[in-house]
């Protein structure tokens, strides 16, 4: 099949050049929830709410994220848009510049996390297999090495990235590797004194809940630059949830068990000495070469997000964000990433609950057209309300957990908004 030009920011991908297909958008998500920083993330559940615990917390956060994710990611598939280009119709041309600033500022975040995440475990690989004194063990030269390799993905873009390598024999690999790390897992742990052993409490279930769910919705303010060339709105919900679901709750599970069985709590590397001695380490190195995808969609993303508000190219917006994210991974340790997952939670979760009620109430998926303003002030105002509740709800009742709240609560204020604003204009309220 031939693959389309390159589209910019701003442009509606027509529905002739929508090449990805459920299959596409099952391995590009499933890809993108398996990781290194996924299992990282499964560690960081394990000691306060043990293996029952932290199970429940990723199956529940995660079902209920993948479900949020295939919803934002139809509305790509319906208009065609990159995801600001799609906020644009919901908060307005000028109300769209903050949130395309803040998922920028997100994104080189990540990107450099995932940048530090693969410089740590090839610096491991290398110092089991060649010793602690060779050359191959520099932190630097890793991590030159990837930011190099998911700046050059980011600038070639998804369409070659997922048809040419990922669909082809990527997925293959990672396959293997998670389940060889499973066949691992079932053949040394004792499974039944693991389930059987109880957290220590140092973490709530809401927050675990928090943590899980954190991560689909880390997507979804980038999604869109991906569905829009989805061919079926059914095709791209599908392939995106089951894909997601399936990896980031396969690998969360492991990055869980490996570390309440082998892992060292001491050990600042714990997990991945654990995972590094599976398989003479060639699963993990598996999974290493899969991260990068993940770091190339957070840099093609800030380039797509960016790039709605300058008149540059993307490939060029790619390689300036990639070499920044390069810069910051060089001097930037590897440090705990619960507060920056909880942030993102705190912006994008009452934001898209703006954004799938404007689309699918409000404009109905298109048949209800409403103008595209500069500035819209029912949506800014319930996404504001939104983050508030997030941050008050967070602070004072940990309990019970913030991100779904927000969202339901900014989602329900504009709608009931855009009822009083119909009904004091004399319009009617249903359409």
């Amino acid at each position: 099949m031939n693959i389309p030009g390159r589209y910019s920011p701003h442009q509606r991908i027509p529905s002739e050049h929508r090449v990805f297909g459920g299959r596409d958008l099952f391995s590009l998500w499933f890809s993108l929830g398996v990781g290194l920083m996924v299992l990282q993330l499964g560690a960081l559940l394990a000691p306060g709410l043990g293996m029952s615990g932290a199970l429940l917390a990723i199956v529940s956060g995660t079902a209920v994220g993948v479900l949020l994710l295939g919803a934002v990611a139809v509305i790509g598939s319906d208009t065609g848009l990159s995801s600001m280009a799609n906020l644009k119709r919901t908060l307005g041309q000028r109300g769209a510049i903050v949130p395309a600033l803040l998922n920028l500022a997100q994104l080189v975040g990540w990107g450099a996390f995932e940048i530090i995440v693969m410089r740590d475990a090839a610096s491991l690989l290398a110092t089991r297999a060649f010793g602690e004194h060779s050359g191959l063990v520099s932190p630097v030269l890793w991590t030159l090495v990837f930011g190099a390799l998911a700046t050059l993905l980011a600038i070639a873009g998804p369409l070659t990235f997922v048809r040419r390598i990922l669909r082809r024999w990527g997925i293959w690999l990672l396959l293997g590797a998670c389940l060889w790390l499973t066949w691992n897992l079932f053949a040394r742990a004792d499974l039944a004194g693991l389930w059987a052993r109880q957290g220590d409490g140092s973490l709530p279930f809401a927050l675990g809940f928090d943590i899980a769910i954190a991560m689909p919705l880390s997507w979804l303010p980038l999604i869109a630059d991906y569905s829009r060339y989805g061919k079926a709105a059914r095709r791209v919900f599908g392939g995106t949830v089951l894909g997601f679901f399936i990896g980031n709750v396969w690998l969360m599970g492991l990055g869980v068990a490996y570390t309440l069985a082998f892992a060292d709590s001491g050990e600042v590397n714990a997990l991945l000495l654990a995972l590094a001695g599976a398989g003479l380490g060639v699963p993990l190195l598996l999974i290493l070469l899969d991260e990068t995808e993940n770091a190339f969609a957070d840099i093609h993303s800030a380039a797509v997000s960016i790039g709605v508000l300058l008149p540059v190219g993307v490939e060029r917006l790619a390689l300036a964000i990639g070499v920044l994210c390069t810069f910051i991974a060089w001097l930037a340790p590897l440090a705990e990433y619960q507060n920056f997952l909880l942030l993102i939670g705190s912006v994008f979760a009452p934001l898209f609950g703006v954004v799938l009620v404007d689309h699918y109430l409000l404009r109905q998926r298109g048949q209800s057209q409403v103008a595209v303003m500069a500035l819209r002030w029912d949506t800014l105002l319930a996404w504001g309300c939104g983050v508030i509740a997030y941050h008050v709800l967070a602070s004072a009742w940990p309990e019970i957990g913030a991100s779904l709240p927000a969202l339901l609560l900014s989602g329900g204020l504009l709608l009931l908004l855009s009822r009083l604003g119909r009904a004091t204009a004399g319009t009617p309220v249903s359409q």
